[in-house]
């Protein structure tokens, strides 16, 4: 459920050859009217993008559909292919 102050995570899924790739792209917070603000780190090459209820990460953890790896001067993302 969406109630004001939640933190939401926003992703860009991406198909890659060994399936899913999911890269983080920014967050978003739902406002007391229950609309959203939006904050993007990076746009999505095809324009689309994904929010979901932010997960609290644990070290080594994997979201569904992505592999986990850090990224330079954002919360870690999740990247496939890159060690």
């Amino acid at each position: 459920m969406l109630t004001a102050g939640k933190r939401l995570a926003v992703f860009s899924i991406r198909e890659g050859k060994g399936g899913s790739i999911w890269v983080r792209a920014g967050s978003a917070f739902v406002n007391k009217d229950g609309s959203l603000n939006v904050l993007l780190d990076v746009l999505p090459l095809d324009g689309k993008l994904h929010v979901r209820e932010a997960a609290e990460r644990r070290d080594g953890a994997q979201t569904p559909g992505g592999r986990y790896a850090p990224g330079p001067g954002l919360e870690p993302e999740l990247m496939g292919g890159h060690p």
